[in-house]
């Protein structure tokens, strides 16, 4: 079967595409043809999905001529993009980047994400305002500040490298659009490296140029990827999660009522959220290595993977009422940030960014609603799911 990819304006807002659950209880692994002639196989399961993501017979190597990538003509594998490495290369650079995302070091920047929180609010609320865009106001500047803060980026620069973002991401760009929005963003980010090796300061980017790229560790063009992968993966996935959690919660009222009445639900609400909404759309992508026995399908040497994480996360056989925002639910097991040797590095950062984010927004606007209806929202075409804007008021 072919699978053509989805237009922007009717994509499913909060749910996956309804095929989805019909493929997942007719025919879990699949065949589909994404682009050209590229067919790799589907996985809508819960557990097949983690046996892949855990499985190191598929590789995440991007540079395979096989790969199955999300558009064709993507742009050649570049130095310190790790998450589309195998070992020894993915562990010997992520390994480096650990120590500034332990939960220990989110910890310490609660503080400091609890006064970005307060001050966007502050600004959004300012003169006796009532209405704002939530995305522009809100949901994209708070983990772009957290992000910057964290790697050393001045934030006075958000509008450039978010256009770079949006170019590199889309699935309905030009891919020479996307590859020059590739060198320019690394021009910018390897220039700033180079003048933290010069004058350091306490930030992520200056301990990679004076510890890893001056010893030799790591080449300047490797440090480039390692922390434009950071930056790009650091914004972007909490930006759009932010507001179809918002849209979420003020559509199911019983599980906001029940979050305000007890703080200590957040933790957990942002576990079910997470795999409520899945905001990663174009699936995590493999290859097979070696021929692989999967659920009874044969999976051969060469051929591409594509886990389907939307899915995998509403799996009946994992979760008991998987369509329903449960806020009480333990939704362990999620695979919002993958699974495995690849699960996602900045996953404690995105944890608490959206505890904090959430909690505040809805303490102190208590009166919050939507003033378009979803249905008329504009999608994003990047490969992460979400909504370009989002118009709110309260009282």
């Amino acid at each position: 079967m072919t699978i053509h990819p989805p237009l922007p304006t009717i994509r499913p807002l909060l749910d996956p595409a309804p095929e989805y659950a019909k493929w997942q209880s007719e025919e879990p692994i699949r065949r589909v043809t994404i682009w050209g002639d590229n067919s790799p196989w589907l996985i809508t399961g819960h557990e097949d999905a983690r046996t892949v993501l855990a499985d190191p017979r598929f590789s995440a190597d991007a540079g395979h001529p096989d790969f199955p990538h999300t558009r064709p003509g993507a742009p050649p594998q570049a130095p310190g993009l790790f998450h589309q490495m195998d070992p020894p290369d993915h562990t010997r650079l992520r390994r480096m980047l650990i120590p500034d995302f332990t939960f220990r070091r989110i910890e310490q920047m609660e503080g400091a994400i609890q006064r970005i929180c307060d001050d966007l609010l502050d600004a959004m609320t300012a003169g006796g305002a009532t209405e704002a865009d939530l995305v522009a106001s809100y949901a994209l500047p708070l983990p772009t500040l957290a992000i910057c803060d964290l790697l050393g980026v001045p934030y006075e620069d958000h509008g450039f490298f978010r256009e770079k973002s949006n170019a590199l991401t889309s699935v309905a760009g030009d891919p020479a659009e996307a590859m020059n929005a590739r060198m320019a963003l690394y021009g910018y980010l390897r220039a700033l490296i180079e003048r933290r090796a010069q004058d350091p300061a306490d930030d992520l980017i200056s301990r990679l140029a004076v510890e890893r790229v001056a010893t030799g560790e790591v080449t300047l063009d490797e440090a480039t990827g390692m922390v434009s992968l950071l930056l790009l993966a650091g914004h972007e996935t909490t930006a759009n999660m932010v507001p179809l959690a918002v849209i979420a919660l003020l559509h199911n009222p019983a599980q906001l009522d029940a979050l305000r009445a007890d703080a200590s639900l957040w933790p957990g609400a942002v576990e079910e959220l997470l795999r409520h909404l899945t905001v990663i759309h174009s699936g995590i992508r493999r290859i097979a290595t070696q021929d692989v026995e999967l659920s009874g399908v044969r999976i051969r040497a060469g051929e591409g993977v594509v886990v389907a994480s939307q899915s995998a996360n509403r799996d009946p056989s994992r979760y008991a009422r998987p369509d329903d925002l449960d806020v009480h639910r333990d939704a362990a097991g999620h695979l919002a940030f993958g699974h495995g040797p690849h699960q996602c590095l900045g996953q404690s950062l995105a944890r608490a960014e959206l505890r904090l984010g959430l909690a505040t927004l809805f303490r102190r606007l208590p009166t919050l609603h939507l003033t378009a209806p979803p249905d008329s929202l504009a999608l994003s075409t990047s490969t992460v799911h979400g909504v370009r804007s989002l118009p709110v008021a309260w009282r």
